[in-house]
């Protein structure tokens, strides 16, 4: 069996792991949600959970990846020390594998919409109006063929490894992803009502701060990082021993928390301008029209609005949103791939052409089905499944897996880890109080 693949550099992975958090919901979901949640006074408590919860439950995967080296299935019967755990621990694995392909197949979807406004901003900006008119057009065609050609991306990069894929294309798009995202936060201040926007999405509003506040921060917190279906496990499995988990996983916490603060420099303020120039931002119930519509009506709208300019700012915005959809997508393909690739006869780019073409097909299916499965498939996912799947995840490290075992992996790359505070919290942290935390946002999904 050839040697497991590794990360090449810690810039690689942290590049890898803020890209596979930063996403499409980071950018759209988690400024709307701030705006309708008290403003600063929800990004207090954003930040507060993303360390109380996101962060105890990131290292339980990145420690049981890195122990385990292997796939999620792998590395859950790995770390089972009885017959009965390793049963509970394949029917995770592979409900982690399933979630994480679902997820992929109704993701694509979203993501080949972003690839279709990107190309009706170059058609704009050449005068092809049959083209631009056939690409914001939704329909089946389009659908198809915008997510075929994101798919074959995702599977392009997956297919040529950790290093020379996931980690090679992490460490060039961020960079870019971080460079568009302050040239366009720049821009918008500039514009009439980027002030008013700014003042709601900073300036606390206090009497917002009751239990449902918290809740939703508490799921944003959980489902910006990617936890539950083991990404962030299968890509600690490709870290060296030499790393320090507890300090690796603080700076992934941070540059996803912060990255997806600035997005909130970027949405809340270009939502005002857009009301400036006469779109409506509220939705009848009176909040801030948020996810798909935001994106595909009320930005257009704006871009549409600047004249000349707009077309570019267009062009830069749908980069941004295309890059932040790719970075996610590669690391849920890679949570298929890496099981068949280790537990089948299957070379890598054999299992991703085979993976991604079922899930191409899933996404066909969604796509012929869309107002019955569109929704469904979204809810099962990541209101139901990501948060029942991360309190597994924290229930293998904090019960199931011999303690002593956990320590001596911590140790590997931070010796003194013993004597920390870390050790004194994280262990009991993850035992009893990341369950309770995660059961509680499981429960309020159901029942909200």
């Amino acid at each position: 069996m050839a040697s497991r693949e590794q990360f090449s550099s810690k810039f690689g992975f942290i590049m890898a792991a803020a890209g596979s958090a930063i996403g499409l919901g980071n950018i759209w979901g988690f400024p709307t949600q701030t705006a309708s949640n008290g403003g600063a006074a929800f990004v207090v408590v954003y930040f507060m959970m993303a360390f109380a919860l996101a962060y105890p439950a990131l290292m339980a995967e990145l420690i049981i990846g890195r122990h385990s080296k292997s796939n999620i299935l792998t590395a859950l019967r790995g770390i089972a020390p009885n017959q009965a755990s390793r049963i509970l621990g394949t029917g995770v694995g592979i409900y982690g594998v399933i979630i994480a392909s679902l997820i992929l197949s109704f993701y694509g979807i979203v993501a080949g919409w972003m690839l279709c406004y990107l190309a009706e901003s170059v058609t704009s900006l050449l005068g092809w109006d049959s083209a631009s008119q056939w690409l914001v057009s939704f329909g089946n065609e389009r659908n198809i063929i915008s997510m075929g050609i994101f798919m074959l991306l995702t599977m392009y990069i997956i297919a040529n490894g950790i290093s020379g894929g996931i980690e090679k294309w992490s460490t060039r798009l961020m960079p870019m992803l971080m460079v568009i995202l302050a040239g366009l936060i720049i821009y918008v201040m500039t514009q009439p009502g980027a002030g008013e926007g700014l003042r709601v999405y900073l300036l606390p509003d206090f009497s917002q701060l009751k239990p449902s506040l918290f809740v939703d921060a508490m799921g944003q917190a959980f489902f910006s990082l990617s936890l539950g279906v083991g990404t962030m496990l299968v890509y600690g499995s490709y870290l060296s021993n030499k790393e320090s988990l507890p300090r690796l996983g603080v700076m992934v916490t941070l540059v996803d928390s912060g990255t997806a603060f600035v997005a909130g420099l970027l949405i809340i303020p270009a939502i005002y301008v857009a009301k400036q120039y006469g779109a409506n931002i509220f939705t009848e119930a009176g909040d801030l029209i948020a996810g798909p519509d935001l994106i595909f009506q009320v930005l257009p709208t704006l871009f549409e609005s600047m004249g000349a300019i707009g077309m570019w700012v267009a062009l830069a915005f749908f980069i941004l949103m295309s890059i932040a959809s790719l970075t996610s997508s590669i690391s849920m393909l890679e949570v298929p791939v890496s099981l068949a690739v280790e537990e089948t006869s299957f070379s890598r780019r054999q299992a991703t052409l085979v993976i991604g073409t079922l899930i191409f097909g899933c996404s066909t299916v969604i796509l012929f089905n869309f107002g019955t499965l569109f929704d469904f498939v979204i809810n099962l996912t990541t209101v139901y499944s990501q948060p029942l799947l991360g309190l597994m995840l924290c229930v293998f490290a904090g019960w199931i897996w011999h303690r002593d075992n956990l320590l001596q992996e911590i140790k590997a790359g931070h010796p003194e880890i013993e004597g920390t505070f870390f050790w004194k919290v994280w262990p009991n942290y993850v035992k009893f109080v990341c369950p309770l935390l995660v059961l509680t946002t499981l429960i309020q999904s159901i029942g909200g």
